[in-house]
């Protein structure tokens, strides 16, 4: 069955935020274990076997569906990072902003993280929040998976591989948006793009590597909220530069920076 099939058959919401989760059984998508990593599904067993939610998301799932090869597999669980490491002697806790786990075998490392609250929670709860700019300064608040899918950025970044029964969930429309070519930010792009401005770069960047368009939503406050990027620090922008032109899809990215404006900040 294919994915435009499945979506009119289920009747559902648009791509938006929707927290009504959607989910493709395992007959309704192509994603097969012998695709995934053999550490990344050790981290997804063991975790399933402990008790815990166990997820592949973003990124790899998004190329998995797409028919790519991920170049690396994040896993989301609801355990802490503290019972992370306890499931796994070979996982290092790493970040300031947000606490996860890296778990390492040989040279490949997986990262695994607890789900995240949403923006919206974020904002509520943290006193360090520039207000004048609606600046996410930390991110360090725990939450459910419907709060953590809807905190990511774009909805082909948000979907779901469920380990037990090896369905994919969705719970902002991204499926529709693979299907279509579409490259969509989750809420508000404004606001998006004020809480952390390099989300623009990876609006281009995904754009430029996908192939995909971007949704006239969020494509609109890019030119006039580019200036943002000027209060990014130096060293993050340097690691975003690198990204943009080192990623294989270099003469695209720059053609979209030029498009959007965007070039004269770097």
């Amino acid at each position: 069955m294919s994915i435009t099939s499945w979506w009119r058959r289920r009747k559902s919401k648009p791509a938006g935020l929707s927290v009504t989760p959607v989910t493709l059984q395992r007959s309704e998508h192509s994603i097969s274990r012998a695709q995934i990593s053999e550490h990344a599904l050790k981290v997804l067993y063991r975790l399933k076997d402990a008790g815990y939610d166990s997820y592949l998301v973003g990124g790899c799932v998004r190329d998995l569906m797409l028919g790519r090869e991920p170049k690396d597999f994040d896993v989301v669980t609801n355990a802490t990072p503290e019972q992370i490491k306890s499931v796994f002697r070979n996982a290092r806790l790493i970040g300031r902003r947000f606490r996860l786990a890296h778990v390492q075998f040989g040279r490949e490392i997986i990262e695994v993280a607890t789900y995240r609250a949403n923006p919206q929670a974020l904002a509520a709860q943290d006193d360090e929040d520039d207000e004048n700019e609606g600046r996410l300064l930390r991110d360090n608040v725990f939450g459910t998976q419907v709060e953590d899918a809807v905190r990511r950025d774009f909805t082909v970044n948000s979907l779901y591989y469920d380990i037990r029964d090896f369905s994919v969930v969705d719970y902002v429309g991204g499926v529709k948006d693979l299907e279509q070519g579409v490259l969509r930010m989750i809420g508000d792009p404004a606001t998006r793009y004020r809480e952390d401005p390099v989300r623009m770069l990876r609006v281009i960047r995904f754009a430029a590597k996908l192939g995909f368009r971007l949704d006239p939503a969020t494509a609109a406050p890019i030119r006039e909220s580019g200036r943002l990027l000027l209060e990014v620090p130096p060293a993050r922008m340097f690691e975003e530069v690198l990204k943009l032109f080192q990623g294989g899809y270099a003469l695209e990215t720059f053609e979209l920076l030029r498009q959007y404006g965007l070039f004269r900040y770097l």
